[in-house]
C-alpha cells in the first residue's frame, strides 16, 4: 500500500537517500529543506521520480512545521512514516562557544524531533498505525570531545525515540533512532586525509558508511519486516 513519506533534511546526503529508498517502492515522498529553495529543487529533478515532492521550511520552527504537515495532509494525506533527518553539527571546544551557537545546535538537532513528532503521532495514533524514525549519530551514545552539544542533543534524541516507543506502542506506532557512525556526507568534508585516515583505523570495516546504506536500514525499519521492533537505537557505524 502507497504510504506517505516526510523525510526532513534530505535535500542531499542521507536524507536524500532515504527518500530515494522509499520512492523505490512507489511511497509519495516529500523532501524538505530548511533554506536553500535551488538545492531543493536540484534534489526533486535529480530524483526523476513523481512521487518526490520538495517543500521548503524551517522544522525547527513549529509554526513552519505546522505549516508543512497541513500542506501535506491537504495534498497526500497524513503522513504514514516520519524520518527525522534534519540536523546541524559544529565542531570545536564548548568553552569557545557562545549561547546563540548551541541554542542553534540544540534547535536543528533535538526541537526538530519534538515538532515533527508532536504534529505526526495525533494521526499515526488515529490509524494505530505508523513509523518514526530518528536519524542520530554515535556520538548520542558515547559522547564527543569538540561536539559536546551535538553529542548531547542526540543523546536526547535517543532517550526521546525509547519514550516515545512506550508511550505510541499502545496504539500501534513504532519509534526507532539510527546512530550512525561516519558516513560519507559533506558534515565530515571538515576532515584532512590525515584525520580521516586516523578515524577509518577506529572503523573495524575499514572504511566511512555510504548514504545509501543508512536508506536501505530506514528502509527496513518501516517496513513489516520490523513490526516487532520499537524503541531501539540502532548502530550503524561499520563497527567503529
Amino acid at each position: 500500500m502507497k504510504r506517505t513519506v516526510l523525510v526532513t533534511g534530505s535535500s542531499r546526503g542521507i536524507g536524500l537517500a532515504i527518500a530515494q529508498e522509499f520512492a523505490a517502492l512507489g511511497d509519495q515522498v516529500i523532501l524538505n529543506g530548511r533554506a536553500d529553495l535551488t538545492q531543493l529543487n536540484e534534489a526533486v529533478e535529480k530524483s526523476d521520480n513523481t512521487s518526490i515532492v520538495g517543500i521548503l521550511a524551517d522544522m525547527s520552527d513549529y509554526t513552519q512545521a505546522q505549516d508543512v504537515f497541513a500542506e501535506i495532509k491537504n495534498r497526500f494525506g497524513p503522513v504514514d512514516v516520519l524520518v527525522n533527518n534534519a540536523g546541524m553539527s559544529h565542531f570545536g571546544l564548548f568553552t569557545d562557544m557562545t549561547p546563540e551557537q548551541w541554542d542553534e545546535i540544540i534547535r536543528h538537532n533535538f526541537a526538530t524531533v519534538l515538532n515533527t513528532t508532536h504534529l505526526a503521532a495525533p494521526d499515526m495514533v488515529k490509524a494505530k498505525s505508523g513509523v518514526i524514525i530518528n536519524i542520530s549519530s554515535v556520538w548520542g551514545t558515547t559522547g564527543a570531545s569538540c561536539e559536546a552539544v551535538y553529542a548531547a542533543a542526540k543523546g536526547a534524541v535517543h532517550i526521546f525515540t525509547k519514550s516515545m516507543a512506550q508511550e505510541l506502542g499502545p496504539s500501534g506506532v513504532r519509534v526507532c533512532a539510527v546512530a550512525c557512525g561516519a558516513i560519507e556526507t559533506r558534515m565530515n568534508d571538515r576532515l584532512s586525509r590525515e584525520e580521516r585516515e586516523a578515524f577509518i583505523e577506529n572503523i573495524a570495516l575499514g572504511r566511512f558508511g555510504k548514504p545509501e546504506e543508512v536508506g536501505k536500514l530506514v528502509r527496513f525499519l518501516a517496513s513489516e519486516a520490523a513490526a516487532y521492533l520499537t524503541g531501539q537505537v540502532i548502530g550503524l557505524d561499520g563497527g567503529m
